[in-house]
Formats: C-alpha cells, sequence, structure tokens
C-alpha cells in the first residue's frame, strides 16, 4: 500500500473563534481560501505525490479546500469523512463548554446529541480499512478532529489518544508504513503548513471550480 496524506480545511469563520463545529456547514472565510490555495504547489512536491485516489468530506468547508487545491475533478465525496458531530455542544467554545461541564473533552466523552468516541472508532476505522486495500497513494480532505482521530487509530492507539494530535487549518500530515509492511503503521509527518521550498504564503495558482457553488476560483 501507498502513503495517506490527510489535509484539513482552511480558517472558518468558527474555526477562527474556536467554536466548534461538526455538523454546521460553514464556507472558508477569505483567509481560509488564501491559505489552502497553495495546497496545490505544496502537495505536488510530496514524494507520493500525484494521488491516485482523493477523497473529501461532503462538508464544503473541506470540499471547498480540496477544489481550491485543484482536485475536484477527481475527487470522490466520502461520507465518514464528515466532521465529529458535536451535537449540543455545537457552536460553543471550550470555554463555553467547560462552564457546564468542567473537565468535558470530546475526544473521551463524546458530545450529547452528538457523537461518541466509539462511533467515531467505526467511522474512522472503516476509512481506513477500505484506504489500506487501494493501490497507489490516497489524498483525504477533511476536519480536525476526525483526522486526529483517524491518525491515531492508524497507528493502534484508541480514539481518545486523538486529542494528542493538533493539525491546524491547512496543514496536512501523511500516514505511512514502515519496510512496506501494514503491520507497521507509522506517521511521516504532521501539522505541516510548508513543505520543501514553498512558503505558506506562496503566490496564488489559478484552480478548477469549487464543488459547493460550481463557480471559478483565481
Amino acid at each position: 500500500m501507498s502513503a495517506v496524506v490527510v489535509i484539513r480545511h482552511g480558517e472558518t469563520e468558527w474555526s477562527r473563534t474556536h467554536r466548534h463545529t461538526g455538523r454546521t456547514d460553514l464556507p472558508l472565510t477569505p483567509e481560509g481560501e488564501a491559505q489552502v490555495r497553495p495546497l496545490r504547489r505544496r502537495l505536488a512536491l510530496l514524494p507520493v505525490a500525484p494521488f491516485a485516489h482523493v477523497w473529501t468530506s461532503p462538508l464544503r468547508r473541506a470540499s471547498d479546500t480540496c477544489a481550491l487545491a485543484g482536485f475536484v475533478d477527481i475527487s470522490r465525496v466520502e461520507p465518514n469523512l464528515r466532521e465529529w458531530d458535536c451535537g449540543e455542544y455545537e457552536g460553543l467554545t471550550l470555554a463555553e463548554i467547560h462552564a457546564r461541564r468542567p473537565g468535558w473533552d470530546l475526544f473521551r466523552d463524546g458530545a450529547p446529541g452528538g457523537e461518541s468516541p466509539a462511533q467515531i472508532t467505526e467511522r474512522v476505522d472503516a476509512i481506513i480499512s477500505e484506504v489500506r486495500r487501494l493501490n497507489g497513494s490516497v489524498a483525504l480532505f477533511s476536519h480536525g478532529h476526525l483526522l486526529c482521530a483517524l491518525a491515531a487509530r492508524w497507528i493502534g492507539l484508541s480514539v481518545t489518544d486523538g486529542a494528542r494530535f493538533r493539525l491546524d487549518a491547512a496543514a496536512f500530515g501523511i500516514l505511512d508504513v514502515e519496510h512496506n509492511s501494514p503491520s507497521e503503521p507509522s506517521i511521516a509527518a504532521w501539522n505541516v503548513v510548508e513543505y520543501g521550498d514553498v512558503p505558506a504564503r506562496s503566490a496564488q495558482v489559478p484552480v478548477a471550480r469549487r464543488r459547493s457553488d460550481g463557480t471559478q476560483a483565481a
């Protein structure tokens, strides 16, 4: 099997203000669009490029990131890549949640009215099982909580351990294996916002239309 590159979407208004965003389908901010446009060049520098398979969450902040990075025409929408449903805590900051429930942690406790760690484990394990059967490298455009949970499960940890990972807006990670053996999963890179000599604020590159609105992106 080949490597899996996981990419978090760019900034939204709620990610900028640190509000838990699960099922709410927010667009990227202008800053978020600027963050993700250089991804086409950054990802092309990876030794695993070009990608044989590109999957994206159905939520527009991820699918627009995929499109602005230049992959809209070859991408597949994968429902299991949607973000962790935060239920009653949707739109709240961690401080607001802790005022109600001191010590709460999404990865350990789940969200009331949303998804539990066991449900997220089922979802990310299904993704891992499928991508391990594919030939060629894979790119997954998704969300912070979901991708941290996926990375933890990739190396045999629990979803709860995903709380120890950090993935910033428009950053990516590389999930791989040692000695070409699926029994030796590894994380080759994590929370990368630059690669090689491509600066974080590189020039904009023309890209294809966005999946969510069908317009042309400059």
